[in-house]
């Protein structure tokens, strides 16, 4: 007999690669180090998630810096969530809204033990986040400096047994893991929880996050 099998309750995840990052990734990384030199002068001062030794946090207004770098990866990005939105929104593909974007935009600079802890980001639809630097991981730890879905059904490891321990994707109930690499973009919905482990290497690992929302243009 034949068994229809849909996969209900899934949630969208977007991966894109910057084309060629490494020339924008440096003049990024470049601006940040100088960022980050300011300390609290451009620190979030108000953090809602604990700031770890190893990582700093910068302000929320990254993309609204005039340096040219900043703007490329930013008008990237917007092209991108809008491709992404596209993709499985229907409605939004063939009946343009005239919607405009508002969005918070912050980096991190994480180095030697350093990490993010377990939050979701509420007040927005989307967000993402783009690797500019992975910081050279060292190979013996393993899931270093990670970015990790925890699996969002709270009941789906209520019971486990031989039949269920082992699903393929995407029924699994185990984490989607990500060893974020440079120029790539992680789009997802930003109710989705997720944190980042420890990270463990002798540079910094550096990525630019954003949160997003739409509007009805006047």
């Amino acid at each position: 007999m034949a068994v229809n099998i849909s996969s209900a309750f899934a949630v969208p995840l977007g991966d894109i690669r910057y084309p060629e990052p490494a020339a924008l990734n440096a003049d990024l990384l470049r601006l940040i180090r100088m960022l980050e030199a300011q300390g609290a002068g451009y620190r979030n001062p108000d953090p809602v998630v604990h700031q770890p030794d190893g990582l700093f946090e910068s302000e929320f207004d990254f993309f609204a810096r005039p340096e040219p770098a900043v703007q490329r990866l930013r008008d990237w990005v917007w092209g991108a969530l809008g491709e992404f939105i596209r993709g499985i929104n229907p409605s939004i593909a063939e009946n343009p809204l005239g919607l405009s974007i508002a969005s918070q935009t912050w980096f991190h600079l994480t180095r030697d033990g350093g990490y993010f802890g377990y939050h979701n980001h509420p007040m927005a639809s989307w967000s993402g986040v783009y690797c500019v630097a992975d910081g050279d991981p060292s190979p013996e730890y393993s899931n270093n400096g990670c970015l990790v879905f925890p699996h969002p059904l709270t009941c789906a490891n209520a019971f486990i047994d031989p039949t269920n321990a082992t699903l393929s994707w995407p029924y699994t109930q185990g984490n989607f893991v990500l060893a974020l690499k440079p120029g790539q973009l992680v789009l997802f919905p930003s109710w989705l929880g997720h944190y980042v482990t420890p990270f463990r290497g002798s540079a910094e690992r550096v990525t630019v996050a954003f949160n997003a929302w739409f509007q009805r243009s006047s």
